[in-house]
């Protein structure tokens, strides 16, 4: 029975705006599966925004009850709510006491951002505006889950959801009823998982129990997962790394028409070169399957960096080819 704080539920974000179709199914799903779920999501699209943040402006905030008569859910345990602003800017604004104030007694368990339209993989997960909601949060000291599917084409969504919720009723199996570290009360340097760098011991701290370290980055939000699957899954999942895929040919010159018409620069991919790399999120989803990589939240040389040779045992799988770490 939950306290009078209401734990457990799943604060949701993502970058392609609340109303987005990801963002629809996927609360859907976990509203029909009895989930607690609270959407703080920008109110339009914030798409390729990264980490970006809105520094001293006023976020406009509302809730979207009107929603909930739109989408296939029912009301108990849900609560919709948008800001006008980043994806970053949400996770900011709702676990730096946000959320507190709109609904007091409301503790998000784990954040959830996405599912997003477009792949995720490699080098997007500078650009990403879902993974840098996803990374935020684990900044806050939340465990973070990042999801996309891996076509612009709003085909195949519903794989993707199907996908998503599966990481995460497995991902809850190993997370407390009440997170852990959220807001980072204390900061414990000494923990198993964390780097001691420039030093490199001879005999890491996590090496009788490299699991239990990988579980506790995630839950103190040194960990987060990233999802992507492809629009025809197949059902399986693999434990990845970032691939490599290079964006050729990215943008177009426009000369302009007149002596008034500036001439102009436009961003956007034309082709996608891929270099095969040994278990990595690109080459699996071109077989069909669900990427599921795990991915350090803080820089290299940070403090609270996770130690690089405890990143290995991020590649080791377990049972359904979930990371081994997320076994129970």
């Amino acid at each position: 029975m939950d306290d009078d704080r209401n734990l457990g539920w799943l604060l949701l974000t993502n970058d392609d705006g609340i109303q987005a179709i990801g963002m629809r199914l996927l609360v859907e799903a976990l509203n029909q599966r009895g989930h607690k779920v609270v959407v703080f999501a920008p109110s339009n699209n914030q798409s390729a925004t990264g980490m970006r943040i809105n520094l001293m402006t006023p976020l406009n905030w509302r809730f979207r009850n009107d929603l909930k008569s739109q989408w296939a859910v029912n009301d108990a345990n849900l609560h919709l709510i948008e800001l006008d602003g980043t994806p970053c800017d949400t996770m900011i604004v709702a676990l730096d006491k946000g959320l507190q104030q709109i609904l007091p007694d409301v503790v998000p368990r784990m954040v959830v951002s996405g599912v997003n339209l477009g792949p995720n993989m490699s080098q997007d997960s500078y650009h990403s505006g879902t993974m840098g909601a996803a990374r935020e949060a684990g900044l806050y000291g939340m465990p973070a889950i990042a999801s996309s599917l891996t076509s612009f084409d709003e085909v195949g969504m519903e794989n993707a959801v199907n996908a998503t919720v599966e990481v995460i009723e497995r991902a809850l199996a190993v997370l407390p009823l009440e997170p852990e570290n959220i807001r980072r009360p204390t900061v414990n340097l000494a923990r198993s998982h964390i780097t001691r760098w420039p030093t490199i011991e001879e005999a890491p701290a996590w090496q009788d129990d490299p699991i239990d370290a990988l579980r506790t980055a995630f839950k103190h939000g040194e960990l987060m997962l990233n999802i992507n699957t492809p629009p025809d899954w197949n059902g399986r999942f693999q434990t990845t790394r970032l691939g490599m895929r290079w964006y050729r040919d990215a943008i177009s010159f426009s000369e302009g028409v007149g002596a008034e018409s500036a001439a102009t620069f436009t961003i956007g991919a034309a082709s996608i070169d891929h270099t095969p790399v040994e278990k990595s999120d690109c080459d699996t989803v071109m077989i069909g399957e669900s990427s599921i990589s795990c991915l350090p939240t803080w820089p290299q040389t940070h403090p609270l960096a996770i130690d690089d040779r405890l990143l290995t045992w991020c590649l080791e799988s377990g049972e359904s080819n979930y990371p081994i770490w997320l076994n129970v």
